[in-house]
Formats: structure tokens, sequence, C-alpha cells
């Protein structure tokens, strides 16, 4: 059947001096056909399969850019959301800071107002006893006139003449008539300046009144102004886990220097009573400082990100591959810039075996950061950086599989998750 459908084949092969052939059979030729139709077989799935490749290669390129385009994306919306929010902030500190101004200013107002108010009343009753004294002076010498002029109608036989007598009689009474006249021009002139300090009084009250309204709509503003600057605060220690009570007495502590001429801020009540007002502004200060003392902790708790360029998340905190992953990685170009997160000392800065080159960084409240597998360290042991400060280049030292930040929180010497503090903090910083 073969040699019917592939007869036998001589190939002649001549040369000046002989012919030659070589034979070929129709199993010789089958296996060529065969061998030549397997080797284009082949030729034709392997072309498809890399063209297969290639096209599935090609989308996963573009899905992946996709999604690096949305985590930029992502992460500028975020950026200007926080720079957004810490305007806000600022501005919400510059307008407390104004309404502060007017509050003290209007607070040496009322106080001045009062001192003045307290020294008319005080003119007003030594006017009122001056007034009564005289009143009685002039009663005695009405009554003494009246004694004389009955004297002089019963005395007879007197060493002056009755003409005298009259005269001397005349010029007393002349006097006390002048005496008597002068009394009621004081008296008139008394009444008149306690009906036009009575008048003054009444102004000034309502002046207060007006005063206390205005202070009473300040204050309402301020607190809700603190309010409003507290919560987000308060939150935000709370969602990290740190006891917010103990974080600012340390911080209190730290920050306890007093001296040099100056009173104290606090509104003194001179000993009285405190009213109501030296009760909201002695309460106001004492948010104030709260606030100050939370802005301060804010500072050293380390709640900003170490990546402020364009990254993505690769690993989390957490079981990973049969081990404990202690951090968060982050994953972006070969020297990215790396920063701190908090204030605080560099404790480490060098080779750490599978962490590659590495930084630690010791902040208050027994916090401490540590930044991995990095390309170049610019920080040196003993070195005082503050958040924001560039402490490194990111890279692939140590055991990694590829250019990224490994970047580790221990509380009191204990691994937490990075991602607690970086949430707590968005909508705050």
């Amino acid at each position: 059947m073969l040699e019917k459908y592939i007869p036998e084949q001589r190939l002649f092969l001549r040369s000046d001096t002989e012919t030659r052939f070589i034979r070929l059979s129709p199993t010789l030729q089958a296996g060529v056909l065969f061998g030549g139709a397997v080797l284009v077989g082949w030729t034709i799935l392997a072309t498809s399969v890399l063209l297969i490749d290639s096209i599935g290669s090609g989308s996963a390129r573009e899905m992946a850019l996709r999604e690096q385009q949305l985590y930029e994306q992502r992460l500028n919306q975020l950026s200007r959301e926080r720079d957004r929010r810490a305007s806000e902030a600022r501005q919400a500190q510059e307008r407390f800071n104004v309404a502060l101004t007017q509050v003290s200013k209007m607070q040496a107002n009322l106080l001045a107002s009062e001192d003045r108010r307290r020294e008319l009343e005080t003119g007003i009753e030594v006017i009122q006893k001056t007034l009564r004294g005289t009143m009685k002076d002039r009663d005695a010498a009405q009554q003494n006139s009246d004694r004389l002029m009955a004297e002089l109608k019963q005395v007879t036989g007197a060493t002056k003449t009755g003409a005298g007598q009259q005269r001397d009689a005349e010029a007393t009474v002349d006097f006390l008539t002048a005496a008597l006249a002068r009394t009621s021009d004081q008296r008139d002139r008394m009444s008149v300046f306690a009906k036009t300090a009575e008048i003054k009084i009444d102004q000034m009250k309502s002046r207060a009144k007006l005063d206390r309204e205005r202070n009473d709509r300040v204050f309402s503003q301020l607190e809700d102004a603190l309010t409003v600057s507290l919560t987000p605060l308060d939150k935000m220690f709370r969602a990290a886990g740190l006891p917010t009570a103990k974080i600012l007495d340390t911080v209190r502590r730290g920050y306890s220097g007093q001296g040099g001429p100056l009173t104290p801020v606090i509104k003194s009540s001179k000993g009285e009573v405190p009213d109501e007002l030296s009760d909201r502004a002695n309460n106001l200060l004492g948010r104030l400082d709260k606030l100050n003392l939370y802005r301060i902790a804010a500072e050293k708790a380390p709640f900003g990100i170490p990546i402020k360029s364009a990254f993505r998340y690769t690993s989390g905190f957490g079981p990973r591959w049969g081990r404990m992953h202690k951090g968060t990685d982050f994953a972006a170009g070969l020297n990215t810039p790396i920063y701190a997160t908090a204030d605080g000392i560099v404790t480490y800065a060098g080779w750490s075996s599978g962490y590659g080159k590495l930084v630690k960084i010791q902040h208050e409240f027994g916090i401490e950061t540590r930044y991995a597998h990095q390309n170049k360290l610019y920080v040196k042991k003993g070195q005082r950086v503050s958040r924001g400060d560039r402490i490194g280049a990111m890279g692939t030292t140590g055991r990694s599989t590829g250019v990224h930040l490994h970047y580790e929180v221990r509380l009191g010497g204990k691994a937490v998750n990075p991602m607690t503090y970086i949430k707590a903090a968005k909508d705050v910083f």
C-alpha cells in the first residue's frame, strides 16, 4: 500500500567520471514526510502559544498600569484632602487666636468698667454721707437760730442797748441765712451730681449687659471651635489604642517649665466667688491647653506615613507564608524618599541581617518605628529627627524580593499594625 501511493524514487548524482544514484524507498520518503509534518505542526503550535502569551502579558501590563494610575489618583486625592484639612486647621487656629485676643481685650474692658462702677458707687456713698451731715448741720443751725431769736426776745437789761442787740440779732440771722443758702446750693449740686451718677451707672449697666451678651457669643463660638478641634484628635488617639489621659499627663510633665515676670494666663477672680464668665474663661483656657497638649503628642506619635510619592501596598500586617509579618510593605521605585513618621531619636542606623539597611527611631510613649530594606541611609545613631525629615531611600537590601519599604511600629517592644495609626490620622492630617 505504501509503494502504491509513494513509489520508490532514485536520486542520480553525476560527476565527470561516473554516475551514482541514491535509492529513496517508500518507507524513507514516508518518514521524511511525517517528520516534516510534525515539525510544521509543532512550529504552528509554538507560534500560537507565544502569540497567546504575548497578548495575555500585554493585557496584564495594561491592567497593572490602570491599577497604578488608579492608586496614584487616589493618593493625589488623599494628599489634596490632607492639605485641605491642614489648611482648615490652620485657619481655625488663626480664627481662634484672633477671637482669644478679642476676649482678652473685652475682659480687660469689662474689669475696667467694673472698677469704675465701684469707684462711682464709693463716691456716691461719700457724697450722700456728706450731704446727710450738711443737712444735719443746717437743721442744727436753724434750731440754734430759733433759740437765739427766742433769747433775744426774753433778754432785758443787757450791756448793749436794744438797738445794738437788734443789730447783733440781725447780723446773726444774716450769717445763718447765708450759711443756709450755701448749704442749700451745695445740697442742690450734690443732688444733680447724684442724678448724673445714677444715669452713668445705668448706662454702664447697659454697656456691661451688652458686653456680657457679646462675650457669651464669643465664648460660644470658641467653645464650638475647640469641640470641633478636640474631637478628631481624641478619636485619633483612641483609634490607635493609645491611653489619652496617660499620654496628656506625660506631655504635661515634659512641658512644665515656668518663669519670668508675667502673671498667669488663668483669669483671676480677685479673691471673690468666681462668676460664670470667669468659670467659662478658665474652662476655655483649660481646653485650649488640652488642645495644645494633643498637638504636641500628635507630633511625637507615628501618625504620619513614611512615603509621600506614588506607591502601592504589597503586604500587610499579619501571618504570611507560615510566619508573622510584623509590618506593612510599601512598594515604589528605587531610591524613593523615606520620611520619619514622628519626632524621635535614631537608635540604630545600619545593616541588620534580614532587614538589610535598617533605621530605628525611638519616639515618646514607648513607641518605636523601623524602616527596613533601604538602599541609602541619611541619618546616624543618636540623631534627633522630626516628622517629615528624610531618613533614607527605598531599596531591596536584606531578605527582599524587590524594591520596597518594610515599615514597623512597636509599642512597648511589641509589634502592632502600622495601618492602625495611619488610618486613625486620615481625618486629622
